[in-house]
């Protein structure tokens, strides 16, 4: 019997032994709308026994699913057409298996089962399980909420789009920038850290961490190209350290919790900044080229939402983004920057259907011609069930010039979630 399906029949057994006992468990989230099929439930189902109130049990299932059509017209260096192609193709964005246990008043423990992507392209792979958030969190110790802890496989606030829960996000494809920013400082903006964060009144909100930066398999060039791909070789890498700090400036638009989806209540607005460094990245070309690269990102962002419409926008800036990895006497380095904004319009009177739009701009090597990516997107989510149960249409536009990939790419997604 394999990992996967003793931690499957441990959370079963789990489920229905609280469930025999008669003991508290709670799901549906009653400060939720009244949607088309009822109150949109909380993530993962919670268990409370009875002689332990300060313990809990929480499992769930989530998951995502794309049935796509992709069409790609590449160039050559001439900006002639070179090529056609369409792929019709559905797949498994996202499965997951959550779990997460209270120890007590202050500690508990949460993470994740995921196989992400699943028969995605022509290959139809099946994918591998793996872990993805594994952390203890160590909540308010001196009870003050300016003061909390999480250890090991926890997000670093690298971008706002990151950060919020993928069940939270207007559109399940995020921004390319923002996918970027996930990678550049530490392995999906979650290799092993030790972190400390808290909030003032709500007002003001701020993260510092430090802990195992990037993969070597996820560290690209200006071209896209991994660094594994073409032959690099990694010989010492430092820690990451940086900090974030996010701020509601306004009385009564205070941000509560980080989340794209508000459907119609309430209004926020916030504004935030953040700083993330990987001093020492040094290693060798399979050219034989040496180099010595200290990494850095910048995030500005902001966030508002007024009853139905939300806004949000990001702006990056990577220090240290390697030109091209195939060198073989010099590594060029330089710097990318890039946004986006996006935005959604939740009608309530029309059964929740929310139009979305975004645009994306991204130069993923400044000061020269040729690296730049664009992306214009729009759609329509349609919230049966708040995020619990959601379908959307997306249609995406993807420009990408000379060294990025010479090519357009054009794409009209249905999509669809389901969790509890």
């Amino acid at each position: 019997m394999n990992k996967i399906t003793t931690l499957t029949l441990s959370t079963l057994m789990a489920t229905q032994l609280f469930a025999n006992n008669n003991n508290d468990i709670t799901l549906i989230d009653t400060k939720s709308p009244n949607f088309l099929l009822g109150k949109q439930t909380h993530i993962n189902m919670k268990f409370t026994p009875n002689d332990a109130p300060n313990m809990w049990f929480k499992a769930g299932v989530r998951i995502q699913g794309t049935f796509e059509s992709l069409n790609t017209k590449k160039y050559n260096s001439d900006a002639s057409l070179k090529s056609t192609t369409t792929l019709e193709d559905a797949y498994l964005r996202r499965v997951r298996l959550e779990v997460a246990a209270g120890f007590g008043k202050h500690a508990s423990f949460s993470m994740d089962l995921r196989n992400d992507k699943a028969n995605k392209g022509l290959t139809n792979a099946e994918g591998n399980f793996n872990v993805g958030d594994a952390y203890v969190k160590i909540k308010k110790p001196f009870n003050s909420a300016l003061i909390n802890f999480k250890l090991y496989r926890a997000k670093i606030d690298v971008s706002r789009t990151e950060t919020v829960k993928s069940a939270r996000v207007i559109v399940y494809d995020r921004p390319y920038v923002a996918d970027a920013a996930a990678q550049y400082i530490s392995f999906n903006r979650r290799g092993t850290n030790i972190q400390m964060y808290g909030d003032w009144k709500k007002k003001i909100h701020y993260q510092v961490a430090v802990g195992a930066a990037s993969s070597p398999d996820k560290i690209i060039d200006a071209t896209g190209s991994k660094a594994t791909t073409d032959g690099v070789r990694i010989n010492e890498q430092s820690f990451f350290y940086g900090a974030k700090v996010v701020l509601s400036p306004f009385d009564g638009w205070e941000e509560k919790k980080r989340t794209e989806t508000y459907f119609a209540k309430g209004k926020h607005l916030s504004v935030g900044a953040a700083y993330w460094s990987v001093p020492k990245l040094k290693g060798t070309t399979a050219g034989n080229a040496a180099f010595n690269i200290q990494r850095e990102l910048i995030n500005i962002e902001l966030s508002a939402h007024y009853k139905g419409l939300f806004v949000q926008s990001e702006y990056f800036q990577f220090n240290g983004m390697v030109k091209d990895w195939t060198a073989t006497t010099n590594v060029q380095t330089g710097s990318s920057t890039g946004y986006y904004i996006t935005g959604e319009y939740v009608m309530p009177e029309f059964y929740y259907i929310a139009p979305f739009a975004r645009y994306e701009s991204w130069d993923r090597f400044d000061k020269e011609n040729g690296y730049t990516l664009n992306s214009k997107l729009a759609g329509l989510n349609w919230y049966l069930r708040g995020n619990t149960t959601k379908v959307g249409l997306v249609m995406q536009k993807d420009t990408y010039s000379l060294h990025t990939g010479n090519k357009d790419v054009t794409s009209f997604r249905v999509t669809s979630q389901w969790f509890f």
